[in-house]
């Protein structure tokens, strides 16, 4: 018996092996930044959860430790928000090649060529904005981390739940806006357990401060590269 192949059948096949070959090149980079010893991190949220904000507090705590690559379809402002600060970033904008939605491990291996990782100690990467194609591709971080503001819904998790499942951490952000909002945390959490029981979860405002220690605790520990 014959099987004709199919439009979506070949659609898979091909999808597979973008994300064979994706794969192949994020691990490269995942195993070379740590013998430099170089923590990789991967933002991911969606638009407007204080991605941008969050590396900025960071780096005013670390100082120039950091290097920064900065994901948009379009635009250049938040890599200039953080050059003001004296943050290396390196402009990704996908736009010009049709506007994909996520990062590929190809891009980002460019990215650190360019941006060099001497006398560095943490590599961001802030992923496109939005929930659902940065999880499907590995860039080579050695911690993913999920970004999920009080302004969102709680059930999020169970909508993308692959987003969750990927990111080891995830950071509730905006939280001095909580008192604002008929919003459950404890309702957040669970969705969040339900997909993935695994998941870290701390809870910060960067507008002031709170939980922020937790977060530089963690960076300090560099799970996923020790």
């Amino acid at each position: 018996m014959r099987y004709k192949k199919t439009m979506e059948s070949i659609k898979i096949n091909v999808m597979q092996k973008l994300l064979k070959a994706n794969d192949a090149i994020a691990d490269e980079i995942r195993k070379s930044l740590k013998k430099k010893g170089v923590f990789f991190v991967n933002l991911m949220s969606s638009p407007g959860s204080g991605k941008t904000t969050l590396i900025e507090e960071t780096a005013r705590k670390l100082g120039k430790k950091i290097k920064v690559i900065e994901g948009d379809i379009q635009t250049t402002l938040d890599a200039e928000r953080l050059q003001k600060l004296g943050v290396p970033a390196y402009q990704i904008n996908t736009g010009p090649f049709g506007g994909d939605c996520h990062l590929e491990a190809a891009w980002i291996k460019t990215a650190i060529d360019e941006l060099g990782m001497d006398d560095l100690e943490i590599l961001f990467v802030e992923n496109i904005g939005n929930l659902v194609c940065p999880a499907e591709f590995d860039v080579g971080a050695h911690l993913n981390v999920l970004l999920i503001s009080v302004t969102e819904g709680e059930d999020k998790p169970l909508k993308y739940p692959l987003a969750f499942q990927v990111s080891k951490l995830c950071v509730i952000t905006k939280m001095d806006l909580l008192p604002l909002k008929h919003y459950s945390l404890a309702k957040l959490r669970q969705n969040i357990k339900k997909v993935n029981p695994a998941c870290a979860v701390i809870e910060v405002s960067a507008h002031d401060n709170v939980g922020l220690e937790s977060w530089f605790e963690i960076l300090k520990h560099k799970p996923g590269l020790l």
